[in-house]
Protein backbone atom coordinates (compact mmCIF):
# COMPACT_ATOMS: atom_id res chain seq x y z
CA UNK A 1 0.00 0.00 0.00
CA UNK A 2 2.89 2.34 0.83
CA UNK A 3 4.43 1.52 -2.55
CA UNK A 4 1.18 2.37 -4.34
CA UNK A 5 0.87 5.68 -2.46
CA UNK A 6 4.41 6.55 -3.50
CA UNK A 7 3.54 5.72 -7.12
CA UNK A 8 0.52 8.04 -6.88
CA UNK A 9 2.71 10.84 -5.48
CA UNK A 10 5.16 10.42 -8.35
CA UNK A 11 2.35 10.46 -10.91
CA UNK A 12 0.91 13.64 -9.37
CA UNK A 13 4.33 15.29 -9.64
CA UNK A 14 4.51 14.29 -13.30
CA UNK A 15 0.99 15.60 -13.95
CA UNK A 16 1.89 18.93 -12.39
CA UNK A 17 5.00 19.25 -14.55
CA UNK A 18 3.25 18.31 -17.81
CA UNK A 19 0.32 20.74 -17.58
CA UNK A 20 -2.53 19.91 -19.97
CA UNK A 21 -0.87 16.68 -21.07
CA UNK A 22 -0.50 15.65 -17.44
CA UNK A 23 -4.21 16.20 -16.72
CA UNK A 24 -5.14 14.18 -19.81
CA UNK A 25 -2.74 11.40 -18.79
CA UNK A 26 -4.03 11.30 -15.22
CA UNK A 27 -7.66 11.10 -16.29
CA UNK A 28 -6.84 8.49 -18.91
CA UNK A 29 -5.28 6.30 -16.21
CA UNK A 30 -8.27 6.67 -13.88
CA UNK A 31 -10.79 5.97 -16.63
CA UNK A 32 -8.75 2.95 -17.76
CA UNK A 33 -9.31 1.51 -14.25
CA UNK A 34 -5.92 2.44 -12.78
CA UNK A 35 -6.98 3.77 -9.34
CA UNK A 36 -5.58 7.30 -9.60
CA UNK A 37 -8.43 9.33 -8.06
CA UNK A 38 -9.91 12.14 -10.13
CA UNK A 39 -10.38 13.94 -6.81
CA UNK A 40 -6.60 14.45 -6.92
CA UNK A 41 -6.00 14.97 -10.64
CA UNK A 42 -8.78 17.42 -11.48
CA UNK A 43 -8.37 19.92 -8.61
CA UNK A 44 -4.64 19.85 -9.34
CA UNK A 45 -5.49 20.84 -12.91
CA UNK A 46 -7.71 23.66 -11.64
CA UNK A 47 -4.95 24.84 -9.34
CA UNK A 48 -2.53 24.99 -12.30
CA UNK A 49 -4.58 27.88 -13.70
CA UNK A 50 -3.41 29.98 -10.74
CA UNK A 51 0.25 29.22 -11.41
CA UNK A 52 0.82 31.77 -14.14
CA UNK A 53 1.76 29.12 -16.70
CA UNK A 54 -0.70 30.20 -19.38
CA UNK A 55 -3.09 27.38 -18.45
CA UNK A 56 -6.83 28.10 -18.71
CA UNK A 57 -9.91 26.53 -17.13
CA UNK A 58 -11.27 25.69 -20.58
CA UNK A 59 -8.00 24.04 -21.57
CA UNK A 60 -7.95 21.93 -18.40
CA UNK A 61 -11.56 20.84 -18.99
CA UNK A 62 -10.78 19.85 -22.58
CA UNK A 63 -7.67 17.93 -21.50
CA UNK A 64 -9.65 16.14 -18.78
CA UNK A 65 -12.44 15.23 -21.22
CA UNK A 66 -10.01 13.88 -23.82
CA UNK A 67 -8.12 11.83 -21.23
CA UNK A 68 -11.33 10.51 -19.67
CA UNK A 69 -12.72 9.44 -23.04
CA UNK A 70 -9.50 7.72 -24.14
CA UNK A 71 -9.24 5.84 -20.84
CA UNK A 72 -12.91 4.86 -20.96
CA UNK A 73 -12.51 3.51 -24.49
CA UNK A 74 -9.49 1.45 -23.41
CA UNK A 75 -11.47 -0.06 -20.51
CA UNK A 76 -14.48 -0.67 -22.77
CA UNK A 77 -12.31 -2.52 -25.31
CA UNK A 78 -10.72 -4.62 -22.56
CA UNK A 79 -14.19 -5.68 -21.45
CA UNK A 80 -15.36 -6.16 -25.04
CA UNK A 81 -12.49 -8.33 -26.24
CA UNK A 82 -11.12 -9.76 -22.99
CA UNK A 83 -14.46 -10.48 -21.39
CA UNK A 84 -15.23 -11.20 -17.77
CA UNK A 85 -12.72 -14.10 -17.40
CA UNK A 86 -9.81 -11.87 -18.42
CA UNK A 87 -10.72 -9.23 -15.83
CA UNK A 88 -11.25 -11.79 -13.07
CA UNK A 89 -7.98 -13.59 -13.81
CA UNK A 90 -5.66 -10.73 -14.73
CA UNK A 91 -7.27 -7.53 -13.45
CA UNK A 92 -5.33 -7.68 -10.19
CA UNK A 93 -2.08 -7.25 -12.11
CA UNK A 94 -3.33 -3.86 -13.30
CA UNK A 95 -4.54 -2.66 -9.87
CA UNK A 96 -8.17 -3.53 -10.73
CA UNK A 97 -10.06 -4.23 -7.51
CA UNK A 98 -12.42 -7.15 -8.09
CA UNK A 99 -14.64 -5.81 -5.31
CA UNK A 100 -15.01 -2.53 -7.17
CA UNK A 101 -15.44 -4.29 -10.50
CA UNK A 102 -18.28 -6.40 -9.09
CA UNK A 103 -19.95 -3.26 -7.75
CA UNK A 104 -19.79 -1.59 -11.18
CA UNK A 105 -20.95 -4.79 -12.86
CA UNK A 106 -23.91 -5.12 -10.50
CA UNK A 107 -24.88 -1.50 -11.19
CA UNK A 108 -24.67 -1.98 -14.96
CA UNK A 109 -26.67 -5.21 -14.91
CA UNK A 110 -29.38 -3.51 -12.88
CA UNK A 111 -29.68 -0.24 -14.80
CA UNK A 112 -28.19 -0.99 -18.21
CA UNK A 113 -26.83 1.75 -20.46
CA UNK A 114 -28.08 4.53 -18.16
CA UNK A 115 -25.54 3.33 -15.57
CA UNK A 116 -22.77 4.51 -17.91
CA UNK A 117 -24.18 8.03 -17.57
CA UNK A 118 -25.02 8.33 -13.87
CA UNK A 119 -22.18 5.99 -12.88
CA UNK A 120 -19.72 8.73 -13.90
CA UNK A 121 -21.02 10.78 -10.97
CA UNK A 122 -20.50 8.06 -8.36
CA UNK A 123 -17.33 7.15 -6.45
CA UNK A 124 -15.64 3.88 -7.52
CA UNK A 125 -18.31 3.06 -10.10
CA UNK A 126 -17.17 5.89 -12.38
CA UNK A 127 -13.73 4.27 -12.65
CA UNK A 128 -14.92 0.76 -13.51
CA UNK A 129 -18.27 1.14 -15.29
CA UNK A 130 -16.65 0.91 -18.75
CA UNK A 131 -15.63 -2.71 -18.13
CA UNK A 132 -19.13 -4.21 -17.75
CA UNK A 133 -20.33 -1.98 -20.60
CA UNK A 134 -17.70 -3.56 -22.83
CA UNK A 135 -18.45 -7.07 -21.58
CA UNK A 136 -22.14 -6.54 -22.40
CA UNK A 137 -21.09 -5.17 -25.82
CA UNK A 138 -23.12 -2.01 -25.30
CA UNK A 139 -23.48 -0.08 -28.56
CA UNK A 140 -20.21 1.83 -28.89
CA UNK A 141 -21.80 5.09 -30.03
CA UNK A 142 -24.23 5.02 -27.11
CA UNK A 143 -21.34 4.25 -24.76
CA UNK A 144 -19.39 7.28 -25.99
CA UNK A 145 -22.35 9.65 -25.71
CA UNK A 146 -23.42 8.50 -22.24
CA UNK A 147 -19.82 8.56 -20.99
CA UNK A 148 -19.18 12.06 -22.30
CA UNK A 149 -22.31 13.72 -20.91
CA UNK A 150 -21.82 11.92 -17.59
CA UNK A 151 -18.20 12.88 -17.05
CA UNK A 152 -18.38 16.56 -18.06
CA UNK A 153 -20.25 17.83 -14.92
CA UNK A 154 -17.99 15.82 -12.60
CA UNK A 155 -14.81 17.01 -14.28
CA UNK A 156 -15.92 20.64 -14.42
CA UNK A 157 -16.93 20.72 -10.74
CA UNK A 158 -13.66 19.29 -9.42
CA UNK A 159 -11.55 21.47 -11.71
CA UNK A 160 -13.45 24.55 -10.53
CA UNK A 161 -12.99 23.59 -6.87
CA UNK A 162 -9.25 23.27 -7.43
CA UNK A 163 -9.22 26.66 -9.15
CA UNK A 164 -11.38 28.33 -6.50
CA UNK A 165 -9.75 26.96 -3.36
CA UNK A 166 -6.23 26.18 -4.59
CA UNK A 167 -4.04 24.49 -2.00
CA UNK A 168 -6.90 24.54 0.55
CA UNK A 169 -8.79 21.91 -1.47
CA UNK A 170 -6.92 18.96 0.01
CA UNK A 171 -7.36 20.00 3.65
CA UNK A 172 -10.77 21.71 3.65
CA UNK A 173 -12.88 20.98 0.57
CA UNK A 174 -12.04 17.37 -0.20
CA UNK A 175 -13.38 15.92 3.12
CA UNK A 176 -16.59 17.94 2.70
CA UNK A 177 -16.87 16.86 -0.92
CA UNK A 178 -16.68 13.19 0.06
CA UNK A 179 -19.73 13.72 2.27
CA UNK A 180 -21.43 15.50 -0.61
CA UNK A 181 -20.87 12.43 -2.81
CA UNK A 182 -23.27 10.41 -0.70
CA UNK A 183 -25.92 13.10 -1.11
CA UNK A 184 -25.40 12.80 -4.88
CA UNK A 185 -25.79 9.01 -4.65
CA UNK A 186 -29.03 9.38 -2.69
CA UNK A 187 -30.37 11.94 -5.17
CA UNK A 188 -29.56 9.75 -8.16
CA UNK A 189 -31.10 6.72 -6.48
CA UNK A 190 -34.29 8.72 -5.85
CA UNK A 191 -34.43 9.85 -9.50
CA UNK A 192 -33.96 6.26 -10.70
CA UNK A 193 -36.76 5.06 -8.44
CA UNK A 194 -39.09 7.77 -9.77
CA UNK A 195 -38.26 6.83 -13.39
CA UNK A 196 -38.82 3.12 -12.70
CA UNK A 197 -42.16 3.79 -11.00
CA UNK A 198 -43.26 6.04 -13.90
CA UNK A 199 -42.30 3.43 -16.50
CA UNK A 200 -44.11 0.73 -14.56
CA UNK A 201 -47.22 2.92 -14.27
CA UNK A 202 -47.18 3.69 -18.01
CA UNK A 203 -46.83 0.00 -18.91
CA UNK A 204 -49.62 -0.89 -16.51
CA UNK A 205 -51.92 1.75 -18.04
CA UNK A 206 -51.19 0.43 -21.54
CA UNK A 207 -51.99 -3.11 -20.40
CA UNK A 208 -55.31 -1.99 -18.91
CA UNK A 209 -56.26 -0.14 -22.12
CA UNK A 210 -55.53 -3.23 -24.21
Amino acid sequence: MVLFEEIVRQIVAIINSLGYMGVALGMMLESACIPLPSEIVLPLGGNMVLGGRGISLLGVNIAAAVGSMVGSIIAYLIGYYGGRPFILNYGKYFFVSLKHFHLAEKTFLKYGASAVFFGRLLPVIRTFISLPAGIAKLDFKKFLIFSFIGMIPWNALLIYLGFKFGQNYATIIRPIFHKFEYIVIGGIALIIMIVIVKQYTIKKDHSVKK
